[in-house]
């Protein structure tokens, strides 16, 4: 099978290098797809794609160019599901995983816990009596951050209003959340792969940080989930549609889990050093899965 993965890293990135290796030793063909380097027409009214290379297109394609993707990335994905390809995650679940607020409102649609949040276009969304419903310190985030990026933390009502005038982009917004304070509390990182909890990782924050990601130098170990901590994981990636899902999750010092954010192309390096498991074959397997039951229609 011919197994295509769109990402503007080359094979040196951890995720691409181990999905090729995966597919390669489970005796299928994969490779990468530059979404800048692919281009879809219409022509004689049908959809193809073209590059400056032949191109034979994929079986199935993973999408992996993660939460910052652009425009030009979706209408090269929409345009390959319009050609019949199967995707794993499809477009929508990408769309709205892409944004951490609309990510929020499907999981709490669906019934799962989630930090208080306020999303703010403008300054004068300042103007509410915000340390009623947030009390500092106060996590400010980036609607599509990733490994940490975009994240910081403020102390204070003036420290607030520096850090939203700094970041603020009115076209996209930025999220004030509730911060749950690191004593006694447990960030852990689960994957999703086809419903399932694949397996799952807590992360210690390095000294002096409070983001807890492994590309930040948090330790990653093993972690066992509880049954109900499992449903939450398995219901926040039925939630936002997606088939392959990194679910992030507080536990608080009582026990309480609240899912932080979910990512439709989780890395996976951490997770594999912490659990041993194989990920990436099992990602190449569920894709395979995948295209066979959509050729066959079941």
């Amino acid at each position: 099978m011919n197994i295509g993965i769109l990402t503007v890293r080359d094979r040196t990135y951890h995720p691409n290098r181990r999905l090729l290796e995966a597919a390669e030793g489970k005796g299928h063909r994969a490779f990468l797809i530059h979404p800048y380097r692919l281009w879809p027409v219409i022509a004689n009214q049908a959809l193809g794609v073209t590059r400056k290379a032949a191109f034979t297109p994929p079986d199935v394609v993973l999408p992996r160019q993660g939460a910052e993707i652009g425009t030009s990335s979706r209408v090269l994905i929409n345009q390959l599901h319009l050609m019949g390809i199967p995707l794993v995650n499809n477009l929508a679940a990408i769309r709205l995983t892409s944004n951490q607020f609309l990510t929020l409102q499907a999981l709490v649609t669906a019934g799962v816990p989630v930090p208080d949040t306020l999303f703010i276009n403008a300054s004068e969304g300042l103007d509410i009596d915000t340390t009623s419903r947030i009390s500092f310190p106060v996590v400010v985030k980036q609607i599509n951050g990733r490994q940490g990026s975009g994240v910081a933390l403020a102390h204070s009502r003036s420290e607030l209003e520096r850090l939203v005038a700094a970041r603020l982009d009115r076209t996209r917004g930025l999220l004030l959340q509730k911060f749950i304070r690191p004593d006694g509390r447990q960030d852990i990182r689960a994957l999703v792969i086809g419903g399932r909890v694949a397996a799952a990782m807590r992360l210690i924050p390095s000294a002096g940080e409070f983001r807890a990601n492994f590309h930040l130098g948090a330790h990653s170990r093993a972690h066992e989930l509880t049954d109900a901590t499992a449903r939450v994981v398995a219901t926040a990636a039925t939630a936002t549609g997606l088939d392959i899902a990194g679910v992030d999750l507080l536990i608080d010092a009582d026990g309480r889990a609240q899912v932080i954010e979910v990512n439709y192309a989780p890395g996976f390096r951490g997770l594999e050093g912490a659990t041993g498991c194989g990920i990436a074959g099992a990602i190449i397997d569920h894709a395979v899965e995948v295209t066979r039951r959509t050729s066959t229609g079941t």
